[in-house]
């Protein structure tokens, strides 16, 4: 038998797809189908390193397709199968993960975002909110967990798991190319040794019995002859989706309970927010702070008591009003002004937040 992959708590200092992928060893994740795309190429790397001490395996595939289809099969035979990709793979990624959609597989899927669209580059943005979020022809039945540090791209790969196969909603971390590629202190642990119960794989096909018989019938199926039959299934998957909502979404706020304005971000644009707040407070100005962790499921009630404390929103984000976008009709009735800080393809540092939350406050009459 293999050996654990974390015993007892290791401090280390390493880059993000590092962690990523002593967080899916530490997760039980038997393999990983994978194709190369920066700026997720040092997760395969990392894994294919360190898979084989652990037992675990790993099949490069011929393209993004294949992968997400690979990871499917390997879901449906009872393995904890994931993948990883950016971009224009995640475009490409989109037919696989509607199908998971369709069918309630618990896929596991790492996005490491980069500048579009298109090629763009192959550094950092947060331009891919929408397509992990909505992809597909579905109606984004999915689960996406916005990082913003190494320790949460560790603690939260291990949740993706336990939540893709407790719910069987494909599950996504949506990081980012400067998570990926930059290097900060992390502690790595086992995960049952901190008393997290970590939901098992099984197959889910190929079961034992006689179906309808000796035990329920699977269905999976992502074609339907008539149109009654899908309507009935999206909307149990609706159904579904709505009561585990309230269990899924999460989120953090600071200093929001008397603010002026409320600076939402996610993400790495989220640590620059929180660092912009505080700098607004010690200048008197009365600023706080809410960051979506969960980007699907959205807490949508949260974040509207949080709003709706507010004179003003400043939404601020690598992309050009995707978050914008995404939260808009969790405020809507609401008549506080959102103003949208946008910088698609570019880090934000929270000198530049506070600077614009400055001249919002003070062309609205609420400055110094």
């Amino acid at each position: 038998m293999a050996e654990r992959p974390l015993t007892g708590e290791r401090r280390a200092f390493m880059a993000g797809n590092e962690v990523l992928a002593w967080a899916t060893l530490a997760a039980g994740a038997d393999v990983m189908y994978g194709y190369p795309i920066t700026p997720q190429n040092e997760l395969m790397h990392y894994w294919t390193r360190l898979a084989h001490r652990f037992g675990r395996e790993f099949l490069q595939t011929e393209d993004e397709l294949s992968a997400g289809f690979a990871t499917i099969g390997g879901v449906l035979a009872g393995k904890k199968a994931f993948t990883a990709t950016a971009g224009p793979g995640n475009v490409l990624m989109q037919e696989p993960l509607s199908m998971a959609e369709m069918m309630r597989l618990p896929v596991v899927v790492i996005v490491a975002q980069r500048g579009g669209p298109s090629t763009g580059t192959v550094i950092y943005s947060q331009q891919e909110l929408n397509l992990t979020c909505f992809g597909g022809n579905g109606e984004g039945f999915r689960v996406v967990y916005s990082t913003s540090s190494h320790q949460e791209l560790f603690e939260y790969t291990l949740k993706a798991f336990n939540i893709a196969w407790k719910y069987r909603f494909p599950t996504f971390i949506l990081g980012d190319g400067y998570q990926s590629k930059m290097y900060e202190p992390i502690i790595l642990f086992d995960p049952e040794e901190r008393g997290w119960e970590m939901v098992p794989a099984r197959p889910l096909l190929g079961l034992p019995g006689r179906p309808g018989e000796e035990r329920e019938p699977v269905h999976l199926r992502n074609t339907f002859n008539l149109e009654e039959e899908l309507y009935e299934v999206v909307m149990a998957a609706a159904g579904d989706y709505a009561r585990a909502a309230a269990d899924l979404a999460e989120y953090v706020t600071f200093r929001a309970d008397d603010c002026e304005l409320l600076i939402v971000a996610h993400g790495v644009v989220a640590r620059a927010a929180l660092a912009a707040v505080k700098i607004l407070r010690q200048q008197g100005l009365k600023a706080g702070y809410f960051r979506p962790i969960t980007l699907r499921p959205l807490a949508e009630k949260e974040l509207r008591e949080a709003a709706g404390g507010a004179r003003l929103i400043l939404v601020a984000e690598s992309a050009y009003g995707q978050l914008e976008r995404l939260i808009k009709p969790s405020l809507y009735g609401l008549e506080q002004p959102v103003h949208g800080y946008f910088r698609p393809g570019l880090g934000i540092t929270p000198e530049e937040i506070a600077a614009e939350a400055a001249k919002i406050l003070n062309s609205a009459g609420y400055g110094l």
